[in-house]
């Protein structure tokens, strides 16, 4: 099945918006039971360019499929790997137990997006991490230069509430622009950006060659008594909530942002929805928050 004809923005359903009845939470099941290839059609089907993996999916996958075969399936589709994510703990002291745990993924998602031609592996600091920001820019520079080695795709540092050491805009550019790695830059999260309280308008103080990639994401503007399960199970698809998903779209825009967008919706109500559905309903939110050009109707 090939994508569905739609003007516009290059959009993108990452990992948790179209994998459907996962478990999250320590332990949890992170691995879509959703067919890799129907994955695909389906999200062709409602007008996605490009989607997400997640490390545990892409390790289940690999089980019964090789990265080839995952490809030749993209291309099928007419799909790009848009993302990779995540790793964690990169910036850890060598011969600590979670920094080998961390470049055994790291590997395995420099391979996935060399064979998959990713435009971007995602990392961050989901665990919170306790690091000087200075180490973790020296070694996202490190990072950096061994991904450019192997592959185009870009480095890119997702910042949020949950990061004790990256948690504001201006921390998030000491970091890259510490690095200050062609191939390097941020992650703009809507969600993240809304808990943190980082208005639309500051997007214009990121430089554009740091601006590598936005995802979108609404919620409620108050956090509710646990931020945690809010992230993963009550978010809002683009436009249902109260963060001003449209306002983002607009400052990225203004800001030069031309790659692709993501969707990246944590629901426990989306989840429980059929594929078919899930699915063309994130599209349509999605592409609802882009002012269509002139004398293009919406799609």
């Amino acid at each position: 099945m090939g994508p569905v004809s739609a003007p516009g923005p290059a959009i993108a359903g990452l990992y948790w918006t179209l994998a459907g009845p996962v478990e999250l939470g320590p332990g949890g099941r992170e691995w879509s039971r959703f067919d890799f290839r129907d994955r695909c059609g389906e999200a062709a089907g409602a007008g996605f360019s490009g989607i997400g993996l997640w490390h545990a999916d892409l390790e289940h996958v690999l089980v019964s499929r090789s990265l080839g075969e995952m490809k030749r399936i993209l291309d099928d589709n007419g799909l790009a790997c848009t993302e990779l994510e995540f790793l964690c703990d990169w910036f850890v002291e060598s011969g600590d137990e979670r920094r080998r745990a961390s470049d055994a993924r790291r590997a395995l998602l420099l391979r996935a997006a060399a064979a998959l031609g990713a435009h971007h592996i995602k990392v961050g600091n989901l665990f919170g991490t306790p690091s000087p920001i200075g180490r973790i820019a020296d070694e996202f520079a490190l990072l950096c230069t061994e991904v450019a080695g192997e592959t185009t795709a870009k480095v890119v540092y997702e910042f949020m509430p949950f990061d004790g050491n990256v948690n504001s805009l201006d921390k998030a550019l000491a970091v890259v622009e510490g690095a200050a790695a062609e191939n390097g830059g941020l992650a703009i999260d809507t969600w993240h950006m809304g808990k943190l309280g980082i208005p639309p308008d500051d997007l214009g103080r990121i430089p554009p060659r740091y601006l590598s990639w936005i995802e979108l994401s609404d919620g409620l503007a108050a956090t509710m008594p646990d931020l945690s399960d809010e992230c993963l199970n009550h978010r809002s698809l683009p436009g249902e909530g109260e963060l001003g998903v449209d306002r983002y779209v607009a400052a990225g825009q203004a800001r030069g942002y031309a790659g692709p967008w993501g969707v990246e919706v944590l629901s426990a109500e989306l989840r429980k929805l059929p594929m078919r559905e899930m699915y063309r309903r994130a599209y349509r939110a999605t592409a609802a928050q882009f002012k269509p050009a002139p004398g293009r109707a919406r799609p």
